[in-house]
């Protein structure tokens, strides 16, 4: 339908298309999607400047039709590119879709932790003492001298060096992974002077890739160069799975060396490397791939056991003095001893520090422990006395319980002693203040642990893996079942053979952990019942050897009685050996017919490669609700209530006033209307309010030639009619997007629009009414 019509006039055909072009580009056009990007292409053809067309121009320039990539200086911004177009209509459907039905439950918000007020604090960033500079940073040695020279800084460095994990391990293991950048955003530029002596922070890898683009709907990498830019002087450290890169599988080799060399380019410095089981192969992958691509390599020995006790079994100080040769043998800069669930008790770290002090003079030692049984502080100490260079540590607000232990403990513990850290905790107490201020608003997305737990030198649970089973079973109702979760997880690790417990290895022991509280088995039962029972597909795939092999290989007879009963060959060496590489060039070709060429780069090529489920979901997740990440994080979690009024810088400049003034009762089939007030301006959305359709079942199926179906299942991202709209057979009548494709529907018959079944974000299953016609 026509929305305005232009006419231009001038004393020649030139002067008449200028000035129309000029028109076009200051015109301004908010909320829906225009033909002026295809006019604007007419206009600037050679051919059609000469004023001599004919009336076949369009269909031999079918160019004139690619509008997606088409990027004119507009005056109005909104229109400076086809994803800006409706930008704010799909920021506004996201919180009307919040105001409705709430968030959904994968993202794990406790709904009753949820505040009700917004703050404009969450805009404000954290701004440092007058006269408080950066010293330029342990990073300038790094960048100067490269990762062989820092590994010499460090050696001959004065004083216990400290890596922060508040950025990464410390809201994983407490916040489930859900801090979003812009927390991190807003204290950039204060740590990067309050931290400048830091050995590094930990700031990407492990969870946090998948998670922001799974639940978080952000860019891993535009999190990454952001950051980057606005702490520049201290050294950026990612935990890398080895060869499972930032995943939870394994991936072909190309993938991983891509992977690292992008990481270091995009601002990684060093890399903590790691295999869930020790397993060399893996880690040799690992190593070479963050080698290759530049970075300072940290070889991180995944801790269990203990080897201040001899009873504790093959974990003993032979088997990690063994590991750190292989790892120097390998090449790396800098040993790591990584305690993933507390184990490290201070004489296993005098002990175990103190051998591999002794066994590698010239090597840096880096020591990460989770402080669960309370102990962090004293075994920090321990290492450090016993020659470790760095230890983890995280910002008081963020520590303690299975985060790491206390940066401000330390720092004052170690105060004029030789050991002194050189951080300033002046400047380290404003940070504190602004993370506990910042816990507070994420308050939903806590585990509900008050204290430590010394039981853990029993069941060895990982840090983060230990909220996230807590908060679990606190959700299902299964808070009298948690010590008897503990125990069975404990045992669950020793039907596996006691390996060591992280990501991916202890989802395994996690997963039938789980399954032994489910179905009421011991160890014994597990074992001679393997033929029948329905194992989780984690631990099949594991006994199949598909996260590598595990120390002291596996447990017999399960493991044959698994593989045998489903006729199942067991992977013969390093998993990934022998995947075939993966097609980089096939794939950007694919995403860009998909999503465009323009809004495709090669870090979104590997993101795929990683995740493609989830990165598809997260990018047609934007296609409705566009970026969420703009939006302050108390308007992201908290839904907004009638009469609620916030305002916040939308874009540099643009400032916005947004007020919910209603939502209507739901009709029959769901559908509510959400009134809001937009810098005055009334705005309505329609939502479809999911527990009033599921209790309807709404979603009948589409039956004659006046009732329009979904071809398949999917999601609409796009309605193009209304009740009350004529159409014409053949007509669009709403996209989908489905099967990794966008796909236009058309109307089935000429008439009326009697009925819109559908609104622009509902899952739809093949067959289900989208709109009748009559």
């Amino acid at each position: 339908s026509m929305i305005v019509k232009y006419t231009a006039r001038g004393s020649s055909f030139a002067e008449t298309v200028a000035r129309m072009k000029r028109v076009l580009i200051e015109c301004r056009i908010r909320g829906v999607k225009t033909n002026i990007p295809f006019l604007l292409n007419v206009l600037t053809h050679p051919e059609f400047e000469t004023g001599v067309v004919t009336t076949a121009f369009i269909d031999e320039n079918p160019g004139l039709k690619k509008v997606s990539e088409s990027a004119w200086n507009f005056a109005n911004e909104e229109q400076s590119d086809q994803r800006k177009v409706g930008a704010k209509e799909r920021l506004i459907r996201y919180l009307a879709n919040l105001a409705v039905n709430g968030h959904p439950v994968e993202l794990g918000a406790d709904p009753t932790k949820i505040k009700s007020e917004h703050s404009v604090d969450m805009t404000k960033k954290l701004i440092l003492p007058k006269g408080a500079t950066s010293t330029g940073g342990m990073r300038k040695i790094l960048l100067e001298q490269g990762p062989e020279g820092y590994a010499k800084a460090v050696r001959e460095h004065k004083g216990l060096l400290l890596m922060d994990t508040t950025w990464r391990d410390a809201h994983q293991s407490l916040l489930a992974t859900r801090m979003r950048t812009k927390e991190l955003e807003r204290c950039a530029e204060y740590t990067n002077t309050a931290l400048s002596n830091a050995f590094s922070l930990e700031m990407w890898g492990g969870a946090t890739f998948d998670v922001a683009m799974r639940f978080l709907h952000e860019c891993p990498w535009e999190r990454l160069e952001s950051l980057r830019e606005k702490a520049p002087d201290i050294p950026f450290q990612m935990l890398l799975r080895g060869a499972n890169a930032v995943g939870y599988t394994n991936y072909p080799d190309n993938v991983v060396h891509k992977f690292c060399k992008q990481a270091h380019a995009s601002g990684i410095d060093i890399f903590r490397v790691f295999d869930s089981l020790n397993y060399v192969e893996n880690l040799k992958l690992g190593v070479d791939a963050a080698g290759t691509a530049g970075g300072f390599v940290e070889g991180a020995m995944s801790y269990t056991g203990n080897v201040a006790d001899p009873t504790k079994g093959k974990y003993n100080l032979e088997y990690y003095m063994k590991l750190a040769d292989e790892f120097v043998d390998m090449g790396v800069h800098s040993l790591a001893i990584k305690d993933m669930a507390g184990l490290l008790t201070p004489a296993a770290a005098k002990m175990l520090v103190g051998a591999l002090r002794e066994q590698h003079p010239n090597t840096p030692i880096h020591v990460h422990t989770h402080d669960t049984p309370g102990t962090g502080i004293a075994s920090m100490i321990a290492a450090a006395e016993a020659g470790a260079d760095v230890v983890d540590v995280a910002i008081d607000a963020m520590s303690g319980m299975t985060s790491q232990p206390s940066m401000g403990a330390l720092v004052s513990m170690l105060a004029g002693t030789d050991a002194d850290t050189g951080i300033d905790k002046s400047l380290v107490g404003g940070l504190n203040t602004y993370w506990e201020n910042v816990r507070n608003v994420y308050l939903p997305f806590e585990s509900g642990q008050l204290s430590g737990s010394s039981d853990v030198y029993e069941h060895e649970i990982p840090g983060g893996q230990y909220t996230n089973l807590l908060f679990q079973s606190r959700q299902l109702g299964l808070t009298d079942k948690w010590p008897e979760i503990k125990r069975k997880y404990a045992e669950a690790n020793m039907v596996l053979g006691d390996i060591p417990k992280v990501t991916p290895s202890s989802k395994v022991v996690g997963d039938l952990a789980q399954f032994m509280v489910a179905q009421n088995l011991n160890p014994q039962q597990v074992e001679d019942q393997a033929e029948s029972l329905a194992f989780p597909e984690s631990v099949v795939q594991f006994l199949r050897g598909e996260i590598g092999i595990p120390p002291g290989g596996f447990p017999e007879p399960l493991r044959s009685k698994v593989l045998e009963s489903r006729g199942i060959e067991a992977v013969d060496g390093r998993p990934g050996a022998t995947l075939p590489d993966y097609n980089f060039e096939e794939a950007e070709k694919l995403l860009k017919e998909k999503f465009g060429a323009k809004f495709i780069d090669d870090k979104d090529v590997l993101s795929h490669a990683l995740y493609p489920n989830v990165f598809t979901e997260w990018k047609e997740f934007e296609s409705i609700y566009g970026e969420v990440s703009k939006l302050p994080t108390d308007l992201f979690l908290s839904p907004m209530k009638e009469n609620d009024e916030v305002e916040f810088e939308l874009n540099p400049g643009t400032r916005v006033i947004i007020k919910l003034i209603s939502i209507t009762p739901p009709r029959d089939d769901g559908q509510r209307t959400v009134t809001f007030e937009i810098n005055g301006e009334r705005w309505l959305m329609p939502v479809t309010d999911i527990s009033v359709a599921s209790d309807a079942n709404v979603r009948r199926k589409a039956s004659g030639p006046n009732e329009v179906g979904s071809p398949m299942p999917g999601v609409i991202v796009n309605l193009k009619v209304k009740e009350g709209d004529t159409v014409t057979e053949g007509e669009p009548l709403a996209t989908l997007s489905a099967m990794k494709m966008e796909t236009v529907i058309p109307a089935s018959a000429s008439g009326v629009v009697k009925h819109v079944a559908v609104n622009i974000g509902d899952k739809v299953d093949g067959d289900d009414l989208l709109v009748e016609i009559e």
